[in-house]
């Protein structure tokens, strides 16, 4: 069975528990078709065995060779997002995730493969958060710069989220000078795209790209095509942007295909080639 449409990006927790998927059942869709690789993504510094908790409880419903393909399949990262009462407490939220991974890794045996999600969202902070100053914006950056330091420590790749904070996101990653992730559910230009590149990071997309109205499509094929195969990840980022033609739903690792074919088509590429091209960079980013 040939390995199908890997999900580089979800928060299963957040879909399964908080929003009725039913867990078993996409599990079981991700083994039918061969998935290689599926990574829930950490948001708050204290996150990850809960986290595991809530898939393993999944796992263990699933027959004893389903349950040791999905282990194979799952992997783990842990981060924090750029949510204002983590920023105000940055330096104890940061050393409380370093000293969460270590704990985990020793309790469960699994290794934490990757740090974050983290970095910089002044769209969301700029109009949800009332507090959220320019003195605000100066703690994010550090809080990301600290992140970007754990992981340069840990030798960790990183999960960058990144939103209308381009400039500011490529500046904290020059002055930490480490080059190694993801920038991912990429929402940027190709001017953008190029600076990451040139740096060393991949680029995922999600299913936001499915939303591209007519009049910028050609933008989108564009910057779809400029991203070199050898760098191009593709995300669910799950419970959230359900791609066309289940846009408004709960989301889910089984709805990345539907990514999967809209990146294809728009590349002048076969889905099933574009699938073996993301495991390889997966394997490269990775070392798996």
């Amino acid at each position: 069975m040939k390995n199908m449409f890997s999900d580089t990006h979800f928060h299963y927790k957040m879909a399964t528990r908080e929003r009725g998927v039913n867990g078993k059942e996409v599990l079981e869709a991700l083994i039918a078709r061969g998935t290689f690789f599926a990574q829930d993504i950490g948001t708050h510094c204290d996150d990850v065995q809960a986290r595991y908790e809530a898939i393993e409880e999944d796992i263990a419903s699933l027959d004893k060779d389903a349950q040791e393909k999905a282990r194979k399949m799952i992997h783990y990262s842990a981060g924090i997002w750029s949510a204002e009462e983590a920023i105000k407490e940055r330096e104890t939220q940061v050393k409380r995730l370093e000293d969460e991974i270590n704990a985990f890794e020793k309790r469960t045996g699994q290794k934490v493969i990757s740090l974050g999600e983290c970095g910089l969202d002044h769209h969301w902070n700029s109009e949800h958060e009332a507090e959220f100053d320019s003195d605000m914006i100066a703690a994010e950056k550090e809080m990301f710069e600290m992140q970007l330091e754990l992981a340069k420590k840990l030798s960790l790749p990183v999960i960058v989220h990144s939103r209308d904070a381009a400039s500011d996101t490529i500046d904290c990653i020059k002055r930490v000078g480490y080059d190694k992730g993801i920038i991912h559910c990429y929402s940027y230009g190709i001017e953008e795209a190029r600076i990451f590149l040139d740096r060393g990071w991949y680029i995922s997309f999600s299913g936001s790209i499915t939303y591209t109205k007519k009049r910028n499509m050609e933008d989108m094929r564009a910057l779809l095509r400029f991203v070199p195969k050898e760098r191009l990840l593709l995300e669910t980022d799950a419970p959230y942007l359900a791609p066309v033609p289940l846009r408004g739903s709960v989301n889910n690792p089984v709805n990345v295909s539907h990514t999967y074919q809209f990146c294809a088509d728009m590349r002048l590429e076969k889905a099933e080639e574009l699938s073996e091209a993301v495991d390889a960079n997966i394997r490269a980013l990775y070392a798996l």
